[in-house]
């Protein structure tokens, strides 16, 4: 099922050819605050990798990933979803140290997405990032540091970029809120509402622009997760969702899931909390189980949605180039609103 909304008496915030501008300014200009926040250094990521390296991430344990198989190699690959594990081993054989890190342009197909709306499309693009860090900056003060830091490097990105587009109107807060999903759900407790709900009404309760809920994936007190997390790569008690509060939208805003990543331990637990032992023979998970892989932390940083809130946008067809269904198109395209 597909989803159309356009807020009333919304006009795209740019023109065609400004908007392209302001576009460019945004991914040029974020990536160059991102790498000097958190000491990173760009490298050139895959598009698939092989089905039996087990490196591709399985999101929310639901989705399949698009695949192919490469008859002159004899091997089946797949689109990647993420880059999570991708990264941590990268950082392995690039030889870096604790305190740097590496990012990347990461590009996936999720065609099982659903529904199609205004966040979310088949096409995904992201920042990823993934720096190493010693055992002993395992620790919610380093995660919520990071937080703080990706929070201010998106916030300059748009201060600047409200100097070369001034008709620009969007606000942001670098004042970030830091929260479990425990204490959403104590607070929501019995109220009839989703997870993503749950988040738009403390924003909207709290006043509160910039959010980070953090332990994400493991069983609350209702016994269900705030939402899926693989149990291969973010440590459940260490990770968390960077969220802003969108005016165009009035709604809150996901815009960077991260986290600390496993450790032996932490890997042991989740995939038999997961029911995922079967996962412990692949390459990847072997050398995190045996204490091969350096410790790391990293996330993924969405492009397109970043582009979304920072310029005012109302979907993001507006701002990255997808497919979409005729209803959609037909609907934008009767506000004098373009879908790329």
């Amino acid at each position: 099922m597909n989803t159309v909304y356009i807020p009333q008496g919304y006009t795209p915030p740019l023109e065609h050819y400004d908007l392209q501008r302001a576009i460019e300014y945004i991914k040029s200009h974020f990536q160059l605050h991102l790498r000097r926040q958190l000491n990173l250094k760009r490298v050139s990521a895959p598009l698939f990798v092989t089905t039996a390296s087990g490196l591709n991430d399985n999101l929310n344990g639901v989705e399949h990933p698009v695949s192919f198989s490469i008859p002159a190699l004899g091997v089946q690959v797949e689109i990647v979803q993420s880059l999570a594990k991708w990264k941590r081993l990268a950082l392995k054989r690039y030889d870096f140290h604790p305190g740097n890190g590496l990012y990347c342009d990461m590009n996936a197909i999720r065609p099982e997405e659903s529904p199609f709306d205004n966040l979310h499309s088949a096409y995904v693009d992201q920042w990823d990032w993934e720096k190493i860090i010693t055992r002993e900056e395992r620790t919610l003060e380093t995660l919520m540091d990071t937080a703080q830091r990706i929070v201010y490097a998106i916030c300059d990105t748009h201060e600047s970029l409200q100097l070369e587009f001034p008709q620009i109107r969007t606000k942001l807060d670098r004042h970030v809120k830091f929260v479990t999903a425990q204490e959403l759900e104590d607070r929501y407790t019995g109220q009839n509402l989703t997870s993503g709900e749950k988040e738009t009404q403390f924003m909207r309760d709290t006043g509160t622009k910039t959010v980070f809920l953090m332990q994400i994936g493991g069983a609350l007190k209702s016994g269900k997760p705030h939402d899926g997390r693989a149990p291969d790569y973010d440590d459940w008690s260490l990770n968390g969702d960077i969220l802003f509060w969108n005016d165009t939208l009035d709604r809150a805003f996901e815009l960077s899931s991260m986290g600390i990543r496993v450790d032996a331990e932490a890997m042991d637990r989740q995939l038999t909390l997961a029911g995922c032992d079967d996962r412990r023979a692949l390459p990847f998970h072997q050398m995190v189980l045996n204490d091969e892989l350096p410790l790391t932390m990293g996330g993924g940083i969405g492009q397109s949605r970043m582009c979304m809130l920072l310029l005012g946008n109302c979907h993001i067809g507006e701002v990255q180039a997808s497919v979409w269904d005729k209803d959609t198109y037909n609907a934008f395209t009767e506000k004098g609103i373009t879908l790329l």
